[in-house]
């Protein structure tokens, strides 16, 4: 069951909602994705703005040596599918030996917004994380915090629903779960909703109620009949679908050109890819072979993967869940730079943030580049919001 074709965003519309990019099949691979998480024990260390100043004196990478070259990288990441570029990368080796003589050490967040915190107290040098999350470090930092340097994965999000609806009229009155207020998923409903003419609202009410609630929750909720769907990053889409009996209503890649939108993408902090441009450069050869391992080896990266979340959080997904969420990803170093302006417009009208943020520069993909141009690779594209 799905929403018909006439129910797509004008704005989005393509001719065919199931097919995906196919451009350097190497940096590709699709698969769906649950969002897996495992809590993150980062110090409230306060907000510093723009990143900069003594931000780096609340433990950023020791004095680096010649060339750009930080002692260590502190790199964060979930315990996800959607983010199996990071645990190929780091599980397999590629990113430690990018980096040589740079120490790597890593920390696992259960949530975008910590991410940005930690990001802004100077706790962490880079990490992945999701579009809607990185709009907000760079719109509240008035664009001086975060650069994005590659993307990592597109694709991989779904409303699901309980029987009986089949159309958009039969989503009111219901109630819809999304993992966080203000989260990528939460954006995207309440933007498809309010174009598709329901109202609804962050204070609660209107045609469709949306309620935040963490995955694990809205699983059960959704199971005990509390609530009557979900949009969902995967694998968690995956898990109700398997596991409760929901029926997927609408793929977010109809919604998209040629179903392809940024799920996760590499972020620095400013001030250390101006101070460590070398170490940055080194993370992104890792990043670079971590993704043409998994376009290479799918079935081995997906145990990979999979072996990395049970390391991570002690409970591994299901060869039938772990099945059904690989196909729908795609890791990709592309960052997708035209749904992400798109997601900045959808945040001002879902109404979780109260001006749309100007994106221009947030990106800096030029060390990336000059790396895909070695390799004779296809140069990706930041949309006019950057540097290539």
């Amino acid at each position: 069951m799905s929403a018909g074709g006439s129910h797509l965003r004008h704005h989005r519309r393509h001719d065919s909602p199931t097919l995906r990019g196919t451009p350097d099949a190497m940096l590709k691979h699709r698969f769906r994705s649950r969002a897996l998480v495992v809590l993150a024990a980062i110090p409230l260390l306060g907000l510093l703005a723009a990143c900069g100043g003594d931000a780096a004196a609340g433990g950023s990478a020791a004095a680096g040596g010649e060339g750009g070259t930080a002692d260590s990288l502190r790199l964060g990441h979930f315990a996800n599918v959607t983010h199996a570029a990071a645990i190929v990368g780091i599980d397999e080796g590629f990113i430690p030996e990018a980096l040589g003589e740079t120490t790597l050490e890593t920390q696992v967040f259960n949530a975008g917004p910590a991410v940005v915190e930690a990001l802004f107290a100077g706790a962490i040098d880079a990490s992945y994380i999701g579009p809607n999350p990185a709009i907000n470090a760079y719109g509240q930092s008035d664009g001086e915090a975060i650069r994005i340097i590659a993307g990592a994965t597109s694709g991989g999000a779904q409303l699901v629903v309980r029987d009986g609806i089949d159309s958009v009229e039969d989503l009111r009155g219901t109630t819809l779960a999304t993992p966080q207020l203000g989260n990528t998923q939460d954006v995207a409903l309440r933007a498809w909703l309010t174009e598709e003419g329901l109202e609804n609202s962050v204070a609660g009410g209107g045609d469709v109620t949306i309620s935040p609630t963490p995955n694990a929750d809205t699983l059960q909720l959704f199971q005990a009949g509390e609530i009557d769907g979900a949009w969902l990053p995967e694998p968690w889409a995956s898990r109700l679908v398997l596991e409760a009996g929901a029926e997927v209503f609408l793929d977010e890649a109809a919604l998209w050109p040629d179903g392809r939108f940024v799920t996760t993408q590499l972020v620095v902090r400013t001030e250390f890819l101006e101070e460590y441009p070398g170490t940055v450069e080194a993370l992104l050869r890792g990043h670079v072979e971590a993704v043409k391992w998994v376009g290479a080896n799918p079935e081995e990266a997906s145990a990979v993967v999979n072996d990395g979340i049970d390391t991570l959080t002690g409970q591994p997904l299901g060869d039938d869940v772990l099945g059904r969420s690989w196909e729908n990803l795609e890791v990709t170093v592309d960052p997708v730079a035209s749904s992400l302006a798109e997601s900045a417009a959808d945040a001002f009208v879902a109404g979780t943030a109260e001006e749309e943020v100007d994106l221009g520069g947030i990106y800096d993909l030029s060390a990336l580049n000059a790396i895909l141009a070695e390799q004779g690779l296809t140069a990706v594209s930041a949309g006019g919001l950057g540097k290539e």
